[in-house]
């Protein structure tokens, strides 16, 4: 997959599964990796702006096999943004989908 596309779609993609639940750093790169080739340390950047936008926030959970890990959850304002970024997405979709056609 072409590397600009998915520099432009990882914001979204990462909303899109935080919306789904509540995941760690790593699980959303394992999430991620399994559907596109991507650094392990692609996302926490990523991450870290989304943070300082207010759109995620963080928490830590005890884990049983280590380390307490850090969770990330959407926000209000993630909840929004995600809704915007998805219309936009579909938008920008249907009208690739008539040019190429």
């Amino acid at each position: 997959m072409n590397t600009q596309l998915k520099k432009g779609t990882l914001d979204l993609c990462v909303l899109s599964l935080l919306a789904r639940g509540d995941r760690y750093g790593y699980e959303l790169t394992e999430e991620l990796s399994g559907k596109m080739d991507i650094a392990t340390g692609t996302l926490y950047p990523i991450l870290k702006r989304l943070k300082d936008d207010d759109l995620v926030s963080t928490y830590l959970q005890e884990s049983e096999s280590g380390p307490a890990r850090k969770y990330y959850r959407l926000t209000d304002p993630g909840r929004l943004e995600f809704m915007r970024q998805k219309q936009e997405w579909y938008e920008f979709a249907k009208v690739m989908d008539e040019i190429l056609r």
